[in-house]
């Protein structure tokens, strides 16, 4: 045997050797790479677990937005409002949304509503809630009348005839000779908001009412009595102021 024979199985063995270093420090290389993704996985996971409930919300902004653009468009369908039931209170801004709600009914009463005979109001027609909310319901019956997108002619012939008229009589009754000393100190309308009478009954009434009203409904007591006679002096004693 030659020794270039001899020398062979070494050379192979060596290189195999080398060869398998190379495979296990590319291994090594490999495992470093994938070891952290356990970690990256579940802080992946930690992002994205919240999504649903991001994009729900989100969802329901965009809506709202959509919402509001719409309301905004000319030819919008009117919506009810009531002067009485406008929203008030510490938590909202009650003061800016009772000015606008006057200051697009002023505008609305120079432009349509005063131009009628027997339209004229009282001067203290401010100081007259019901007529307010009269005069708002009119001015949005009018605005669906004539404004919105599927205003009709008919809808629009049933305000003059019935709507108008009907706020007009109404008005007339509720105001008749009223005048802003009325609503002075000392003036029969110089009142604080109204107050349920007889208010104190409401839980004797509703405990015979739920569980015994085929009996004798209970007697008023000595505070529902003192209660209503008090409110009666009240409005007695604001009695006065021209008419």
């Amino acid at each position: 045997m030659s020794t270039s024979e001899k020398k062979e199985p070494e050379f192979a063995t060596t290189a195999a050797v080398a060869g398998l270093a190379r495979e296990v420090e590319g291994l090594r290389m490999t495992m470093e790479a994938v070891t952290p993704l356990p970690q990256q996985v579940e802080a992946l996971h930690e992002l994205v677990e919240p999504l649903p409930e991001q994009v729900t919300k989100l969802a329901k902004v965009v809506k709202g937005l959509v919402e509001q653009l719409n309301e905004e468009e000319p030819g919008k369908k009117t919506r009810p409002l009531s002067w009485l039931d406008l929203a008030d209170g510490e938590d909202v801004d009650g003061a800016d949304e009772a000015q606008t709600v006057l200051t697009e009914l002023s505008l609305w009463l120079s432009r349509v509503y005063l131009r009628y005979h027997g339209a004229e109001l009282p001067e203290c027609w401010w100081w007259h809630p019901d007529v307010v909310e009269e005069l708002v319901c009119l001015m949005r019956s009018w605005l669906a009348a004539y404004v919105d997108r599927d205003a009709t002619v008919a809808r629009a012939a049933d305000w003059h005839d019935r709507y108008r008229p009907g706020v007009v009589k109404r008005i007339k009754a509720a105001t008749a000779n009223c005048s802003l000393e009325n609503h002075q100190d000392g003036g029969s309308l110089f009142l604080p908001g109204p107050r349920v009478p007889s208010g104190t009954a409401l839980a004797p009434i509703a405990g015979w009412w739920g569980t015994a009203r085929t009996e004798t409904a209970p007697e008023p007591d000595a505070e529902v009595v003192a209660d209503a006679r008090a409110a009666e002096a009240v409005r007695r004693r604001s009695g006065g102021g021209r008419r």
